[in-house]
């Protein structure tokens, strides 16, 4: 549950609007609108991993429809906002991980995102994305022409998120990041994040809710939020933060 920028709209006092990281509880199983949702004790590293005990069938079902998510992006194409083009494009990490990099060791984004240090960390966390199930896809935000953004597109309802609060099928995650300084402040990050959110209603048509969870202490990222079109739905617990759980609804879309 990787934290999330939307702070770039509302001051420069985060770069992370969504304290949601890659962390997760190991707080046993519990019932999901799949089955069970279990974490393998025996993992040192599985407070980071969700397993889940699916039925045959609806793996076969969610093949298509998770592992699908990065040629889904990929062929979304760039959107008009009223701060230019923007596009979401899947991160090449070969391209990309320098930039990304210096971005995760940015200190204002370093606070809530906790990522910084040697590039070997950034490469981890990304490669865990690109060459895993396709639950997560890391992408650029670029704006004009100009990657200035990190995104992650995740699949909620799989996340280690979906422990900590009454996931529906397909609801999906947001995690944002403005890279540079420069592009914080300007109110960019209430625009994106509503394109963005938007954007994942029209070309998901089952996804019925856009979630993210910024860190509560991240109050312009959270105001980023509400200004976006999400409504503030509860608090929750996740491992090493409490977060504001924030929700753009499909059916309330048209009127906030």
């Amino acid at each position: 549950m990787p934290p999330t920028d939307a702070s770039a709209g509302t001051g420069p006092a985060s770069a992370h609007p969504d304290g949601a990281g890659p962390r997760a509880d190991t707080a046993g199983p519990r019932n999901s609108p799949f089955g069970r949702l279990a974490v393998e004790d025996d993992d040192p590293d599985s407070e980071d991993t969700l397993d889940l005990c699916l039925p045959a069938q609806f793996v076969a079902l969610c093949a298509g429809s998770t592992v699908g998510l990065l040629s889904r992006i990929t062929r979304w194409g760039p959107i008009t906002t009223p701060v230019g083009s923007f596009q979401l494009v899947p991160v090449r990490l070969d391209q990309d991980l320098p930039l990304v990099h210096r971005w995760m060791n940015d200190p204002v984004v370093a606070e809530f995102w906790e990522l910084a240090g040697p590039r070997s960390r950034t490469e981890e966390h990304l490669r865990a994305q690109l060459h895993g199930d396709g639950r997560s896809v890391p992408c650029l935000g670029v704006l004009d022409g100009t990657p200035m953004s990190y995104w992650e597109i995740y699949r909620a309802d799989l996340d280690p998120l979906a422990r900590h609060y009454p996931a529906d099928p397909h609801d999906t995650g947001i995690h944002l990041l403005v890279g540079d300084a420069a592009d914080r402040g300007r109110g960019l990050g209430p625009v994106l994040l509503r394109a963005v959110a938007d954007l994942i209603l029209d070309r998901c048509p089952t996804c019925a809710r856009v979630v993210s969870e910024p860190d509560l202490r991240n109050t312009p990222s959270i105001a980023a939020f509400l200004s976006a079109g999400f409504r503030y739905a509860d608090e929750i617990d996740l491992p090493g933060k409490r977060a504001a759980l924030m929700i753009r609804d499909r059916v309330l879309r048209e009127v906030l």
